[in-house]
């Protein structure tokens, strides 16, 4: 039954685009970032399990119940596929070591897989299925925003993320239930009614209400969205045009063809950054310059006198001299100099921020913004020089730091990552049956067949 006006052509060609990509073929290449991604994000869901945010997800779904559908990563609960997208959208950005779309301003993972993954093992879908809706679900997150222009959205105190995973989570459950175009359009406006964030989260020093807001939240409203629908839930044709519609409420200004513009030709997952390091975003730059100019010379902190790093001028304010380690310029770049690299257990001891050598490392770096770093498709950017005891001075600078769109991380780079991160919780042989596993998800008849290796 449609309601209202009909459909605009922009939404009608995105709903129709939306209800097929399910079953389209996607490109090697594309496929191949799909499964490094999903790795990825399993990953920090997994090793998020652990972490404060992970912990009151989970105790708060275990007050819910719900039909078993899903399964909840890292432990033996089943539950259903809101809940578990829920707790998974949680875990997974319950630390910093999610992926990115830089250009948008949004974390893609933390959204989009929780979500196909609950999908998938609700409808017990395979595995090259849940991959094309994660692209898809990419996608459109990433779309969205750059139509809106993240900039205009953070002067005016949005949080891109959480509206960008909604409407790619809300797509990407749409396409893998097979809903028809008219559907996804209801989808989209049940999306949009559930759009919410403020960046009032940056203020969370626990990283509880950020891991609701930049994983929880998409990944939930999304699914939710989508299944309503699916049980006969009508609504708006069109939320993207008429009165009162979603750009003209929030980004009057917005360039709303963004969202079709060769859609199908090129795809968002590609443009998408991984973190090398357990680190927040604009760390991965530095960190990348520090440990090439550590193993290229074979310095340590005792060997330096005055270190000085530039860095983009917009990602300093996020992480510099943060309460929480994991998202604290100075400390990490210390401990990294200290200790010759940096882990994921290393990265979370809180109790080294008070170490009196770590200090005295910090007290020597100076961090200065730079604008002519600053580019608003690529993040991960620094340059670093260094002053030693011996009167040498060293210098790195990169543009494109290990896990940037234009440097991707390999697939060995991934498993070593996601190795540090799981290895602690499932133990090291499951975690590389678990690799093993994932790294053929697509190959997978029922994404099911997963648990067995997902739980502890």
């Amino acid at each position: 039954m449609k309601t209202g006006k009909a459909p605009s052509p922009l939404m009608r060609d995105l709903s129709t685009y939306i209800a097929r990509a399910g079953r389209k073929r996607l490109p090697a290449d594309v496929m191949e970032q799909a499964r490094i991604h999903f790795v990825d994000t399993v990953a920090a869901m997994i090793s998020g399990s652990r972490l404060l945010p992970g912990k009151k997800a989970l105790a708060y779904v275990k007050t819910l119940g719900g039909k078993p559908e899903a399964c909840i990563v890292g432990t033996r609960l089943l539950t259903s596929a809101p809940n578990a997208a829920l707790v998974h959208g949680m875990f997974a950005h319950a630390d910093e070591t999610d992926d990115v779309h830089p250009a948008s301003r949004t974390h893609p993972g933390a959204g989009i897989v929780p979500c196909v993954l609950a999908v998938s093992e609700r409808a017990r879908l395979s595995g090259a299925t849940m991959l094309r809706g994660m692209v898809l679900g990419y996608e459109i997150c990433a779309r969205l925003l750059l139509s809106i222009n993240w900039l205009y959205f953070r002067e005016a105190g949005h949080s891109a993320s959480p509206f960008g995973q909604v409407f790619g989570a809300a797509s990407a459950a749409a396409a893998l239930m097979e809903l028809d175009a008219a559907q996804v359009r209801y989808v989209l406006s049940y999306a949009a009614q559930q759009a919410a964030g403020l960046n009032t989260v940056l203020r969370d020093t626990e990283h509880v209400e950020k891991s609701f807001m930049l994983g929880g939240l998409g990944a939930h409203n999304g699914t939710a969205a989508a299944l309503m629908v699916a049980s006969g839930f009508t609504g708006v044709e069109d939320v993207f045009a008429g009165d009162h519609n979603f750009f003209d409420t929030f980004a009057p200004k917005a360039d709303r063809a963004v969202l079709t513009r060769d859609l199908g030709k090129h795809h968002e997952i590609l443009n998408c950054g991984i973190k090398r390091w357990p680190a927040g975003g604009p760390i991965q730059g530095p960190l990348h310059v520090l440990s090439e100019l550590m193993q290229e010379n074979g310095i340590s902190a005792r060997d330096i006198e005055e270190w000085v790093l530039r860095m983009p001028h917009t990602e300093l304010a996020t992480v510099d001299n943060r309460e929480m380690p994991d998202i604290c310029l100075q400390h990490l770049l210390a401990l990294m100099l200290i200790d010759g690299k940096l882990t994921f257990h290393s990265a979370h001891d809180f109790g080294r921020m008070r170490d009196p050598r770590v200090l005295a490392v910090r007290k020597r770096l100076r961090v200065i913004p730079d604008p002519e770093l600053t580019d608003p498709l690529r993040r991960f950017r620094a340059d670093l020089t260094v002053r030693l005891k011996d009167g040498r001075e060293l210098s790195r600078r990169t543009l494109s730091a290990k896990g940037s769109f234009d440097n991707p991380l390999l697939r060995h780079e991934e498993e070593e990552k996601a190795l540090d991160l799981i290895g602690p919780v499932l133990g090291v042989a499951k975690s590389k049956k678990l690799l093993a596993t994932l790294w053929k998800v697509d190959q997978l008849d029922d994404v099911r067949s997963l648990r067995k290796l997902l739980t502890a």
